[in-house]
């Protein structure tokens, strides 16, 4: 798993910022391809994962089932945030191969080569498939539109995303010892880059979890939940932290999340709840414990309202 924590990003002093910062994605694939027109190739819909393209050579299309196309040139990368299926092509309306039929070089458990065209002029792109494994990460993803493009007329983050891609163009290159991890290592900043960018510019992002991750006195109430999911947290403690009156903070955090302070937090430990199931062998007492409920009986019926299931249904659920 690639830590974000341990590369070299700025931490951001806000919220949204922070939460970004502590992402942690989970490479589950990386494919350097050099194409040659005309070529194309069709990319299956992947629930619950992250796909990119960065170009470095030449340039492509991409295409969606709704009919939206995309046209990718240097320097230029698109992440498809929720795996939806598309097409990357040379040209518009060229036949398409499944992407997991076509011939690759593994050069290690979770990064291939691949070769792949016509023989006229060279496209070089690098891929990737991303999963997020922290609640933080799947929640920031389901706010994502389905495709976020970064231009090359983006410019002011143009020019640093240039100096990652061009680094990893010649990481791959040279085919150096361990430069298959620098080039895994340099995809992921430059996805994280471009989700910021996102967040920073875009107007879609300025309503709901992320319009109240960035609102500043909002957004220190649920960095406290985040930070401390299992600290015995109520309204009154929670309006402290925001700097808020009890009555003027439930009521802005209503308006803005469009469900109540418990209710959030009654969901968020639930989620986490879930996701501890599903990755470890935690007991259910410890688990509730360290969610701040004083039983297990008491988390069971919390987690039972979330979900429909009480917890030992839904691990059997998930292991059988």
């Amino acid at each position: 798993m690639n830590d974000i924590n341990q590369r070299e990003i700025p931490k951001l002093s806000d919220t949204l910022g922070q939460t970004l910062y502590s992402l942690r994605l989970n490479g589950l694939m990386y494919a350097n391809s050099e194409l040659t027109a005309p070529w194309g190739v069709e990319m299956p819909p992947m629930s619950g994962k992250m796909m990119f393209h960065i170009v470095t050579k030449g340039s492509c299309w991409l295409g969606f089932k709704n009919d939206e196309t995309v046209f990718l040139q240097p320097g230029e990368l698109v992440l498809i945030p929720k795996g939806e299926g598309h097409s990357i092509a040379s040209e518009q309306e060229i036949e398409c191969k499944n992407f997991f039929e076509i011939p690759v070089t593994k050069l290690s458990e979770r990064f291939e080569f691949m070769r792949y065209g016509g023989g006229g002029e060279e496209t070089h792109i690098t891929c990737g498939i991303l999963s997020f494994d922290h609640i933080a990460g799947q929640k920031l993803i389901s706010q994502l539109p389905p495709v976020i493009h970064i231009k090359s007329e983006n410019n002011e983050l143009a020019e640093q995303l240039n100096t990652l891609i061009n680094i990893m163009a010649q990481e791959v290159a040279n085919a150096s010892t361990g430069g298959e991890t620098v080039v895994a290592n340099l995809a992921d900043i430059i996805v994280i880059k471009a989700i910021r960018y996102w967040l920073e510019h875009s107007s879609e992002a300025q309503g709901g979890w992320l319009g109240a991750l960035k609102d500043p006195k909002i957004g220190k109430a649920l960095a406290a939940i985040h930070n401390q999911p299992g600290a015995t947290w109520n309204v009154e403690r929670l309006a402290e932290q925001a700097g808020m009156s009890r009555s003027g903070f439930s009521a802005r955090f209503t308006e803005i999340m469009e469900m109540s302070v418990k209710q959030y937090l009654t969901e968020w430990r639930m989620q986490l709840a879930r996701m501890k199931i599903m990755q470890s062998s935690i007991s259910l007492p410890n688990l509730a414990e360290d969610l701040g409920y004083q039983s297990e009986a008491a988390f069971s019926r919390a987690y039972k309202r979330v979900f429909g299931l009480p917890p030992f249904r839904q691990n059997q659920k998930h292991t059988d």
